[in-house]
């Protein structure tokens, strides 16, 4: 059986295409399964997941949940406020508790970038980075990629755009990764204010009108306004922002192309997309919280035959 060069999952920028590949041919099985009348399979039976969400999540948790659940996995929920971890200390001790009760396999969410890379290093269990900080999101860089490969088949020579709040995003740096490793173009759209400095030594473009932005591309990423991050005002309004990087229905007639539209979610709407658009059949927003269910269950599998070796 083929596996990942990998033993955890803490950022795109640490896999192979070869990862990858293997990852959306595992989740193209998956994904047979959870569209049957039985949606569970039983291959993680003896393996025990603990979902650490140091910072709030819904969908992530949500669909990580569900991933271990139709694997057949047990599963132990934990969540905390940020408050609670200050210091790593106080997070391998937490962790370390969790893994006295046998856990073989850590999803984690945590505030502090490279919190996974930490865990990884001191403590005995394969590691999913579900994100930190403003720092990578592997997941869900990975059902954006899969879910537009649904669309296009393969996407080398592909135009992705990723508009909006970049300086906050840790889907972004994902996407950035994942989109490049398999041969598509990346550009990026936003207020300066917004974009982060040095980050076209990553081989992406920058554009910072909207219109001009979409008529290049195939698919564009509607990023969410990060509010909760902000501690600075980075554009005028919600309002303006809205004007000049909101996507309306009016923004993609005056296309005169078609273009497909995600949003990794949630969406404020009539911010980075109109209910229209939300709504109209050139957003695969809906395809990408079903693929993000198989995605991480070919993940998890993946992870856990190591365990198993």
């Amino acid at each position: 059986m083929k596996e990942l060069s990998v033993s955890h999952l803490l950022g795109i920028k640490y896999l192979q295409p070869d990862d990858l590949h293997l990852i959306f041919e595992t989740a193209d099985q998956f994904k047979e399964v959870i569209n049957r009348p039985i949606k569970k399979v039983p291959s993680l039976r003896d393996i025990t997941i603990a979902n650490l969400f140091f910072e709030n999540s819904t969908r992530t948790k949500l669909s990580f949940e569900l991933a271990e659940k139709r694997l057949s996995a047990d599963v132990i929920n934990f969540s905390a406020g940020q408050s609670s971890v200050k210091k790593g200390e106080s997070l391998i001790d937490t962790v370390n508790n969790i893994l006295a009760m046998k856990v073989d396999m850590i999803v984690m969410r945590h505030p502090n970038p490279g919190a996974a890379h930490f865990l990884a290093k001191h403590i005995d269990a394969k590691i999913i980075n579900a994100g930190d900080g403003t720092h990578e999101h592997p997941s869900q860089a990975l059902l954006d990629a899969y879910s537009l490969r649904e669309k296009f088949g393969d996407l080398a020579g592909r135009r992705i755009v990723i508009v909006g709040d970049i300086l906050h995003s840790r889907v972004a740096l994902s996407n950035i990764f994942a989109l490049q490793m398999l041969g598509a173009e990346v550009r990026l759209c936003a207020p300066l204010s917004l974009i982060p400095k040095h980050i076209e030594s990553l081989g992406v473009g920058v554009e910072t009108d909207l219109r001009r932005a979409l008529r290049w591309c195939d698919a564009a990423n509607m990023l969410r306004v990060q509010n909760e991050r902000m501690q600075l005002s980075y554009f005028p309004s919600t309002r303006e922002y809205a004007m000049q990087y909101g996507l309306n229905a009016k923004v993609l007639e005056e296309l005169g192309k078609e273009i497909v539209i995600l949003h990794p979610g949630p969406i404020n709407r009539g911010v980075e997309l109109s209910s229209e658009v939300a709504d109209s059949p050139q957003a695969i927003i809906l395809d990408q919280v079903e693929n993000g269910v198989a995605i991480r269950m070919a993940i998890i599998y993946l992870l856990a035959s190591k365990l198993q070796a």
